[in-house]
């Protein structure tokens, strides 16, 4: 019994001989053979490296668990090479009155294999030469092929393969809501390809941009927007364009707003084909009418649209609408009256002049049959319109 103790004893002091060595520092070695260099493993060849999209159910998955990185990696992946950056060269006139060439920036997207890519108005707005560059640093001229001043969209073409060109989605303004992400790409202050991310914040905003101009049903968000965004897509999670961004509120942070895809959508086939967009037309100059206003004016009502004066040949006066037909002054303030007061144009009713503009502006086309209900001598009657081409 006695000899087997020791000699358990003895293989247990081996074994913590043996793990003891095992875990000692082992001292350095002058003489020792240099280690063999390792062998680098090849790196593989990727012909073909085209991002696939998420999956609906993998997205609506990632917006679950707020996984922004799944989301927006892949988004910028997939859409950034159908984003161009956009060098438009004008010329202004120096203190002395020489001719200057300035260069601005601005940032648009690839439409389809055509070569066409929209933008802004105000990027290529009276451009001598213009120049983009694609994603692959391809740099080539762009000419004009249409513009619309009154939606600030315009499209430019490029002369390169169809290998060259990776078109966008296009989403549908019904589509959006209030709090879903929204995703800007473009190149802001020079910085190419930047990308940022916010949220939709608000739909259906009109944007003055300047005295006489309105967007309509603008999208509100708080990615992002510098100065050289402008002409960039603003996207879904799904990576389709919901807006082009054009505008930032001067004097505030985080509040951009951009061009909806359905106008993008009514108004680029039209600038492809005719290079310009019809804009719908009655041919009336009219004073919005309040309470107010018809208070000192004695008018039978108090919204709708006084009618001072029809242009002659416009629709307007070919449907046999009437304007004014006497002068009143009240105060320092002179008005043309007596003509026809146009309650509602297809049903909806007008409440202002801007309300009769944006209905036109974003719910016809030239061309479009319109029924009007208007006061006339006292009595209520509807008159169908056929709208025609404002005026350039």
């Amino acid at each position: 019994m006695r000899k087997r103790r020791s000699a358990v004893l003895a293989a247990v002091i081996l074994i913590i001989s043996v793990v003891g060595c095992s875990l000692q520092p082992q001292p350095f070695n002058l003489f020792a053979p240099e280690p063999t260099e390792p062998v680098p493993t090849p790196t593989p060849v990727v012909l073909i490296a085209t991002p696939t999209p998420l999956p609906p159910d993998l997205i609506a998955q990632a917006d679950a668990f707020d996984i922004e990185e799944l989301l927006v990696t892949n988004v910028y992946e997939r859409v950034s090479t159908s984003v161009v950056h956009i060098a438009a060269r004008v010329v202004v006139m120096d203190f002395f009155y020489g001719a200057m060439p300035q260069e601005g920036t601005g940032s648009g997207f690839i439409l389809d294999r055509d070569g066409h890519i929209v933008t802004n108005n105000h990027v290529v707005e009276g451009a001598e030469s213009i120049e983009v560059t694609l994603f692959d640093s391809t740099k080539v001229p762009a000419e004009v092929v249409g513009t619309d001043p009154a939606n600030d969209l315009a499209v430019i073409r490029i002369d390169v393969p169809s290998s060259k060109l990776d078109p966008v989605e296009l989403g549908d303004s019904a589509d959006l809501r209030v709090g879903q992400r929204a995703i800007a790409i473009g190149n802001p202050f020079g910085l190419d390809w930047t990308l940022t991310a916010g949220v939709v914040s608000s739909l259906g905003r009109p944007l003055q941009i300047d005295e006489q101009r309105y967007l309509y049903n603008v999208v509100q968000t708080d990615a992002a927007i510098n100065p050289g965004n402008s002409g960039g897509p603003l996207l879904d999670s799904f990576g389709r364009v919901i807006g082009v961004n054009t505008a930032i509120r001067s004097g505030a942070e985080n509040i951009g707003f951009a061009v909806p895809v359905d106008t993008v959508k009514r108004v680029v086939p039209a600038l492809i084909e005719q290079g310009r967009y019809p804009h719908p037309w009655l041919g009336t100059l009219s004073y919005p009418i309040t309470s107010e206003f018809a208070s000192r004016l004695d008018l039978p009502v108090d919204q709708g649209m006084l009618i001072a004066r029809v242009v002659k040949g416009s629709p307007a006066d070919e449907a046999g609408l009437r304007g004014a037909t006497t002068e009143r002054v009240v105060g320092n303030l002179r008005y043309y009256v007596g003509g026809d007061i146009i309650i509602s144009i297809n049903g909806n009713l007008l409440t202002d002049s801007e309300s009769l503009t944006e209905y036109l502006e974003t719910q016809t086309r030239v061309g479009d049959v319109v029924t009007l209900v208007i006061r006339r001598d006292g009595e209520q009657k509807e008159i169908e319109l056929t709208l025609g081409e404002q005026p350039q």
